[in-house]
């Protein structure tokens, strides 16, 4: 298609901005972006969409533009919904760069303009392909008689005899056409998938499984459903994104059919973000109860909350379930990594890892809600009473057994990453980390602090072990680990107020580093040269410090007893 034909559709409302002797120019393709260096995705005659969140000020627009224009693009469409007006420094660089601008009407979606593209420029195609795009628009469609991914995966099968399935990252089958894959063939190729983008390598990714080939498309997540926001670094999308598997070699393909392909990606990546958008209820129910119980909330008011969140997760349920926290983190090495945000991506992973296999419906994670704070997701799971749930129903990673006689079965460490633990461990490389750690069952809201704090004692504990992806459960945990999160709150306050209040207003007052001290102390185990030479203190200066400790305190760190209570003051702090 030409570009000129993108002004004589009303409905996609677009405004030339720039660009008029530029309109014959053909497009191939679309893609959305909002990335500062789009420049690894593009392949020439693309008609690039954004949202403008890639730029900061003026001096942004010129290199962004340099770089669509040295792609070889068809021409330039942004949103007004970010900015309003487009910038006149964008339209000045894109004049420079002959790329021909539009602007994006606020009440235009990008998904509108993606279907109509992808349909016109498939449209073109000779012979089957045709016939395939032609009917694509089933895939947009809304109801119950419409839509998914699965309608495009038919029509490959039917029109062009193509058997494909949508995978997520850990090998899940989403949707396919026919028989389905195995569950180890699919985590085999997930695996594969992630290698690849991981290395940076051009998709699509050819995999042999079995004797058979395979190619493998990534469907990009853009971040309008909320999951993941648009990638800046692979490694902020590579443990989240859908891919396509393709049962063919693509490497023999033409052109136009690699092309009608890619256009499949970006119509399953539109269902994509419809079901990330879905999950917003549970997502903003979870970071509710998860911020009530940080903040230390009346347990009435978190069981409030929960009374609310009961009936999304757990739709027609009689009676109150009981519940588990999970926690989870991925963290990647210092080097180069620094502004790589783990929060998001743990969120979609984790729901991805929770997944039950015994819900059936359109979306198998209904019964999950994770938030995420900093670089850790918590997730909150149901677990319905036995009698609430159906004959021989169980839980995502469960066993045959329930921790208490009037619950489902509990969720349980090892089980939950033991079918996953080899493609995430491809996608987080050389450099990435996940650690997980699960709570037991708690009966009311009583129970959520300790709960919260029990799965990230857990957490540190899968943290302390060698390989890329580890978990550990309430189980695991001895001594005082196990003991603290269900100190009362009111008891806890208390007593570490009582011993470490002086502590820390000296410290306000006088800079003093008290505190610290303390706890250098006592991690060396009432060493003083250790401890000194750990503070980069003299001896003297040290022993000056714990004096005024044991002063400011009316105790002794020469006696067992009192070393011991400041520990468990600090840890409960």
């Amino acid at each position: 298609m030409r570009l000129r034909a993108l002004l004589e559709n009303d409905a996609l409302g677009l405004r030339l901005l720039g660009g008029d002797e530029e309109l014959d120019r053909s497009v191939r393709g679309v893609m959305t972006t909002d990335l500062r260096d789009p420049s690894r995705y593009l392949t020439g005659g693309e008609l690039v969409l954004t949202g403008l969140a890639w730029r900061r000020d003026a001096a942004d627009s010129e290199p962004f533009v340099r770089i669509l224009a040295g792609a070889g693009v068809a021409g330039l469409a942004a949103g007004e919904a970010e900015l309003g007006d487009i910038p006149d420094d964008l339209v000045e660089a894109c004049r420079h760069h002959r790329l021909p601008l539009f602007a994006v009407n606020e009440t235009v979606a990008f998904a509108t303009i993606t279907e109509y593209v992808v349909r016109q420029v498939s449209g073109e195609r000779a012979g089957d392909l045709a016939a395939v795009v032609d009917r694509h628009r089933r895939l947009m469609t809304s109801g119950p008689t419409g839509g998914g991914p699965e309608v495009v995966l038919d029509l490959l099968g039917s029109d062009l005899d193509l058997h494909a399935w949508v995978l997520s990252p850990t090998g899940r089958q989403i949707a396919g056409a026919g028989a389905p894959l195995s569950a180890a063939a699919g985590a085999e190729l997930a695996g594969l998938h992630l290698a690849a983008v991981r290395s940076g390598r051009r998709a699509p990714h050819r995999a042999a499984l079995g004797g058979t080939t395979y190619s493998l498309f990534p469907i990009r997540n853009n971040g309008r459903g909320g999951a993941v926001p648009p990638a800046r670094d692979v490694r902020e999308s590579v443990l989240s994104d859908w891919l396509l598997a393709v049962e063919a070699d693509a490497g023999d393909w033409p052109a136009a059919r690699l092309d009608l392909l890619q256009g499949v990606t970006q119509l399953i990546a539109v269902e994509r973000d419809r079901r990330d958008a879905a999950r917003t209820v549970r997502r903003r129910l979870a970071q509710e109860v998860l911020e009530l119980v940080q903040a230390g909330a009346a347990p009435a008011e978190i069981a409030a909350r929960l009374r609310v969140a009961t009936p999304v997760l757990l739709p027609g349920l009689g009676t109150a379930p009981h519940w588990q926290v999970v926690v989870a983190r991925v963290e990647w090495d210092e080097d180069g990594a620094s502004g790589v945000p783990g929060g998001p991506v743990a969120q979609a992973l984790l729901e991805e890892i929770l997944v039950d296999p015994a819900v059936t419906g359109p979306d198998s994670a209904d019964r999950i809600a994770v938030a995420h704070t900093g670089d850790e997701a918590i997730a909150l799971v149901p677990l319905p009473a036995a009698s609430d749930r159906p004959d021989g129903e169980a839980a995502a990673g469960g066993d045959s057994g329930a921790e208490d006689p009037g619950e489902g079965p509990a969720l349980h460490a090892d089980a939950l990453l033991a079918a996953v633990r080899a493609p995430l461990s491809a996608g987080l490389g050389d450099d990435g980390r996940l650690t997980l750690g699960v709570s037991a069952s708690v009966h009311s809201a009583e129970g959520l602090r300790g709960a919260l704090e029990e799965a990230r004692h857990a957490r540190r504990v899968a943290a302390a072990r060698p390989g890329r992806v580890c978990a550990a459960g309430h189980h695991e945990l001895a001594s005082h680990v196990l003991l603290l999160p269900f100190v009362p709150d009111d008891v806890r306050r208390a007593f570490t107020a009582r011993l470490l209040d002086p502590l820390r207003e000296y410290d306000r007052r006088h800079r003093a580093e008290l505190i610290p001290t303390l706890e250098a102390f006592l991690d060396c185990d009432g060493s003083w040269t250790r401890c000194a030479a750990r503070l980069h203190l003299h001896v003297n200066t040290l022993r000056y410090r714990v004096g005024r400790i044991e002063q400011l305190t009316g105790r002794d760190l020469a006696r067992l007893e009192d070393k011991l209570d400041f520990f468990l003051a600090l840890r409960m702090s």
